[in-house]
């Protein structure tokens, strides 16, 4: 299956993501857990159907930062974020519904404020295209890369 992410030990190998065409990861971002708005953004995850299969609630050090985001390492940008995304904690989650990926993408809106549509989690709680509420995965194959980097074996079980 696309999108198994496997982790490997001596006596056997655990599918960390088992259902990846329905699962999503999703992070709620510094701006919006320091604004108290992680509640309402959690609401409306549950609201549109999604089930919340793991959550935590952690502080991202630099070196978490630079690991998660080292896709973006040679971007200009890249300092300016793991800076911001170790600014205060975040909400990291692994989400269930058919067609995860995409609904969710289509639930949190553009990653531009101004430009998602309204009612999306971006358009209602969002700050700016920096600060922007929240992540959520792009694909089945980095959800389950994303959600790993999260999350042990049986905490996705």
């Amino acid at each position: 299956m696309t999108g198994d992410v496997f982790l490997h030990s001596k006596s056997q190998e655990i599918n960390l993501f088992p259902m990846a065409t329905n699962r999503t990861f999703t992070m709620i971002k510094p701006d919006a857990t320091g604004a108290g708005k992680t509640g309402k953004i959690i609401d409306r995850i549950i609201g549109a159907g999604f089930t919340i299969k793991a959550m935590k609630w952690t502080q991202l050090s630099m070196d978490d930062a630079a690991a998660f985001y080292a896709v973006h390492k040679e971007r200009p940008f890249f300092g300016e974020l793991t800076e911001y995304m170790t600014s205060a904690p975040i909400v990291a989650a692994i989400l269930e519904k058919d067609n995860a990926v995409a609904d969710f993408r289509t639930l949190i809106g553009a990653t531009n404020p101004a430009e998602a549509a309204p009612g999306t989690i971006r358009a209602d709680f969002a700050e700016s295209i920096a600060a922007n509420a929240v992540h959520g995965s792009d694909s089945d194959e980095n959800a389950a890369i994303e959600g790993a980097f999260f999350f042990s074996a049986r905490e996705l079980a």
